[in-house]
């Protein structure tokens, strides 16, 4: 019996993983249309990241996608990975993917450390053309 029930929780930790190695391609590749392919459709994200970045806002996915376009110009990053102590929380609404981001001002070399928070809930509908079955609705960043 407990053999069965290892399998669903097994699918559903190998499809949220697609998903945190997107999210994660995204910032190390500093392709932010990938990122885009993880953002809740027909909702809003809610996205607060502190100083050098100083925004925080409630945006649709493809203001979102601006955004962090926006973000690829000035910034670059040279390290994105899970965090080694508990990547993934589980809440009652969702999961929580944290990451710790480092970067770069490209015009000054200024480097900054950001802890990351990616609030992901299972997509409203079936993936499709590059959707994924998790999708952000949440991104936190705290300066370390």
């Amino acid at each position: 019996m407990l053999s069965t029930a290892v399998y669903p929780l097994l699918l559903i930790l190998s499809l949220l993983s697609q998903t945190t190695r997107t999210i994660e391609r995204s910032f190390f590749e500093d392709r932010p249309e990938l990122l885009h392919s993880v953002f809740t459709e027909g909702g809003r994200i809610n996205i607060s990241l502190p100083e050098p970045i100083s925004f925080s806002d409630q945006v649709s996915s493809d203001q979102a996608f601006f955004v962090f376009r926006r973000l690829r110009r000035t910034y670059a990053t040279f390290e994105f990975y899970a965090d080694s102590e508990s990547p993934i929380l589980a809440r009652a609404q969702g999961i929580i993917f944290k990451a710790r981001w480092s970067f770069r001002n490209t015009a000054s070399n200024d480097q900054y450390v950001f802890q990351v928070f990616f609030h992901l809930k299972p997509a409203r509908r079936p993936p499709g053309a590059g959707r994924s079955l998790w999708q952000i609705t949440d991104i936190r960043a705290e300066r370390l």
